[in-house]
C-alpha cells in the first residue's frame, strides 16, 4: 500500500523521535561530549531526509515501496549507532519473541554479520548445522545458491529459518580451506532445552545452552535431577558450563546467579538516565540453601557472552566459584526491545552492565581466575580464536577498554570428546583434588 503525503510527513516525524539518541551514542564512542543541536537545525535534516525520499518516490526507474523505504532508512539510522541495535519489522519481532520462548523452526547456528556476510559465532549442540559440521568462524556466503551479501542480518536469518523438514543449502567459506564448503541442511526443531546435564564421578556438569525462558527451571531441574540419583547427597562439585553461550534474558541470568547466590547483588546497569539505571538482587531461597557447601567451578570462553558474563561475573565477584577457562566475549551492553506497534519493533542499545564489583563488561570481557587453553587440532589452530566486541566495527567503548583486546581474542574451540576437553578436565581434578590452586576454593574477602 502507498504511503499518502499525510502518511509520508508522520513517517519523517516519526524518525524526529529517533534522531536525539544517534548524536549521543555516536559521541560516546568518538570519546566526545555529545552537542545539543537546535530543534531548527534537527528538522532542517528531517527535510532533506523528505525531499530525498519525495525524489526516490517519483523519479525512480521503479515505483518503490514507500513502507520499505522508511523501515530501510530506520534501519540504517539504528545500525549506525552500535552492531546491537536494529530495527525489527513486524516478522522478525515474532521471530525473536519466538526465539526467547525456546523453541523455533531452523538449522541451529548463532550468528553476527561481519563486513556484509554472515559470521557463525558458534552452531547450537545437537542441531542440523552442529551435526553436519558448521564451525565458530565460518562465513556463510550463499543461501540456496543466493548470496547473502547485500541482505541485512534479519533477511539471512529469516532465509534461514523455515518449515521443520523443509531442506536448505547453505555455503561457506572457512579459513584456511580454499574451496567454499556445501552444505544440505534439514530445518528442523531447534528446541533450544535450556540445560544439559550429567554426572562426571561425583561432580554435577551443568552446561547451560542459552538464556531463554528455560535457564533457571533447567538449573533448578538438572540441580534436583543430581540430588536424586545420589539418593539425596550432595555432589562433590558443581560445574556451571557457560562455553559458547550467547547469553538471551537478562531476568533468566539474574534467576540463574541467585540459585548459587544468597544475597548481594548480581549485576548492575547504567544508562543515560535513571529509568536505565537499576541494581538487581540475589535472595535466600530453597536451591542456594541446598548447595551452599557445594564447591563451585564456572567455564567460561570466548563465546561466552551478555547474559554468561553477567553470571559469570557475579559468581566471581561473591567468592561463590573459580572462573576457568579464556576470557570472554566482552558483550556488556543492554539492548531494550521497544514495540512499535503493527510496525514491528526497535532494539535499542540502552544501558552498560556492570558486576557486582562495579566492573564493566563492555568490551572487556570476563577474565578467568585460572586460564586454561583447549589443544587444538593443526587443521583449526589460528582460526578457533574470535575478536569478541572489541572487535566489532562501532562496537560502544567500555570503560577502561584495553586496546590489544581487539587483536588478542579469545578460544572458542570445545571438543567434542569431554575426554580431550583441557578445561573441562582441569575443573573436574581441581574439584576431585587431584589438582590444586589458591583460587579454588576462592576465598571470601575477610
Amino acid at each position: 500500500m502507498r504511503l499518502t503525503p499525510i502518511r509520508a510527513a508522520a513517517a519523517v516525524a516519526a524518525l524526529a523521535l529517533l534522531v536525539p539518541f544517534a548524536p549521543h551514542l555516536l559521541a560516546q564512542q568518538q570519546e566526545a561530549a555529545a552537542t545539543t543541536r537546535a530543534p531548527d537545525e534537527i528538522y532542517s535534516d528531517l527535510s532533506l531526509f523528505g525531499e530525498v525520499f519525495d525524489r526516490i518516490r517519483s523519479e525512480y526507474v521503479e515505483a518503490p515501496d514507500e513502507r520499505e523505504l522508511i523501515r530501510a532508512a530506520i534501519q540504517g539510522m539504528l545500525t549506525s549507532l552500535d552492531p546491537h541495535s536494529g530495527y525489527l519489522s513486524p516478522t522478525s519481532y515474532e521471530d525473536v519473541q519466538e526465539d526467547t520462548s525456546g523453541e523455533f523452526g531452523g538449522l541451529g547456528i548463532e550468528v553476527t554479520m561481519e563486513e556484509g556476510v554472515i559470521k557463525v559465532v558458534s552452531p547450537i549442540d545437537e542441531t542440523p548445522a552442529a551435526r553436519a559440521g558448521i564451525l565458530a568462524n565460518d562465513f556463510i556466503v550463499e543461501l540456496d545458491g543466493q548470496q547473502v551479501m547485500g541482505l541485512s542480518l534479519d533477511d539471512a536469518v529469516k532465509k534461514m529459518r523455515g518449515p521443520v523438514g523443509s531442506k536448505i543449502k547453505v555455503t561457506v567459506v572457512r579459513e584456511g580451506v580454499t574451496d567454499p564448503l556445501s552444505f544440505e541442511l534439514e530445518r528442523a526443531v531447534i528446541a533450544m532445552r535450556a540445560v544439559r546435564w550429567s554426572m562426571e564421578g561425583d561432580v554435577a556438569v551443568l552446561r547451560l545452552l542459552r538464556f531463554s525462558e528455560q535457564a533457571y527451571v533447567g538449573i533448578e531441574q538438572a540441580i534436583t535431577a543430581a540430588y536424586a540419583q545420589r539418593d539425596g547427597v550432595a555432589p562433590k562439585g558443581i560445574i556451571l558450563d557457560l562455553r559458547n553461550n550467547p547469553g538471551g534474558l537478562v531476568d533468566q541470568s539474574v534467576k540463574v546467579a541467585d540459585a548459587f547466590l544468597k544475597q548481594g547483588s548480581v549485576v548492575l546497569t547504567r544508562g543515560r538516565g535513571p529509568q536505565e539505571s537499576a541494581r538487581y538482587d540475589a535472595r535466600p531461597d530453597a536451591i542456594d540453601q541446598r548447595i551452599a557447601d557445594v564447591p563451585m567451578v564456572v567455564l567460561i570462553n570466548g563465546g561466552s557472552a551478555s547474559a554468561a558474563e553477567i553470571v559469570a561475573g557475579a559468581l566471581q565477584d561473591h567468592k561463590r566459584a573459580t572462573l576457568v577457562g579464556t576470557r570472554s566475549f566482552g558483550k556488556g551492553s543492554v539492548q531494550s526491545i521497544i514495540s512499535l506497534g503493527p510496525n514491528g519493533a526497535m532494539r535499542l542499545t540502552t544501558a552498560r552492565y556492570y558486576t557486582p564489583n562495579n566492573r564493566s563488561i563492555q568490551a572487556l570481557g570476563i577474565t578467568p581466575d585460572i586460564e586454561v587453553r583447549q589443544v587444538v587440532p593443526e587443521e583449526l589452530q589460528g582460526r578457533d580464536e574470535i575478536k569478541g566486541e572489541a572487535g566489532l566495527a562501532g562496537h560502544i567503548s567500555g570503560e577502561n577498554e584495553d586496546p590489544e583486546a581487539e587483536v588478542a581474542g579469545s578460544s572458542v574451540y570445545v571438543p567434542a570428546d569431554r575426554a580431550e576437553d583441557a578445561q573441562l578436565q582441569y575443573a573436574l581434578r581441581l574439584i576431585n583434588g587431584e589438582e590444586t590452586s589458591d583460587l579454588f576454593p576462592p576465598k571470601p574477602a575477610s
